[in-house]
């Protein structure tokens, strides 16, 4: 509870870059440290979905990116779309991917399936619990390994959407995703300053129009 107490909110200020627009969507890449939606405090307001609204002000959000997590964010602009992505992210016809890195030499290709529940006494953390945590399951791919920073790059594929899903599947597997000041003892030890998770990648056939929807983001690290 501890690192909580002592967080004070300050989000970047550059401005908010779209990866894609049509009549019913827009798709945002958000930068780490921001919050996804307004958090209860008034200094806690300024988020995407606070930027979005400015610009879009019957924008609805379709799904969420914890704040530490940069990458592709997507907004529906009235509320038939917001209906029609909800639909669609429920039935599980979105394709999404994320690329982090991750302590430790990560080999291969696998798949993490552990129940996940929050723990109450240390919110927003998760823990995995087998016999009370809602069912969660990620792929992963390692990507390349870096010797000298004993670093491995990997995709991650989620399969369900449990908060802080990504990040404790790494842990429980004995790979912590680099600068997760939450689950990775070792935290501040990153060149980064930040946590290495980005959302890289969105798929999907629109629900309105039917077009097919493939947006690509700019992995910053």
């Amino acid at each position: 509870m501890s690192r909580q107490n002592n967080f004070v909110y300050a989000p970047p200020q550059e401005a908010l870059f779209i990866l894609y627009e049509d009549d019913d969507l827009v798709v945002i890449e958000k930068p780490a440290g921001l919050l996804s939606v307004p958090g209860r405090l008034p200094e806690h307001h300024d988020s995407a979905y606070f930027r979005v609204l400015e610009k879009y002000p019957h924008a609805k959000i379709t799904h969420r990116l914890d704040m530490a997590t940069s990458g592709i964010l997507m907004f529906a602009k009235h509320r038939n779309a917001e209906v029609a992505v909800s639909k669609m992210f429920q039935a599980r016809t979105v394709k999404k991917n994320y690329i982090a890195l991750v302590q430790g030499k990560l080999e291969g290709e696998g798949r993490v399936d552990v129940p996940l529940i929050t723990d109450w006494e240390n919110r927003p953390r998760q823990i995995v619990h087998f016999e009370l945590g809602k069912p969660a399951q990620t792929l992963y791919q390692a990507v390349s390994y870096v010797e000298e920073e004993d670093i491995s790059r990997v995709l991650l594929t989620p399969i369900t959407g449990r908060s802080h899903q990504l990040r404790v599947h790494m842990q429980y597997i004995g790979h912590p995703i680099t600068g997760d000041q939450f689950y990775h003892s070792d935290y501040k030890n990153t060149p980064l300053k930040r946590m290495a998770l980005h959302a890289s990648y969105l798929a999907f056939k629109q629900p309105l129009s039917g077009a097919d929807v493939e947006i690509k983001g700019n992995v910053p690290f």
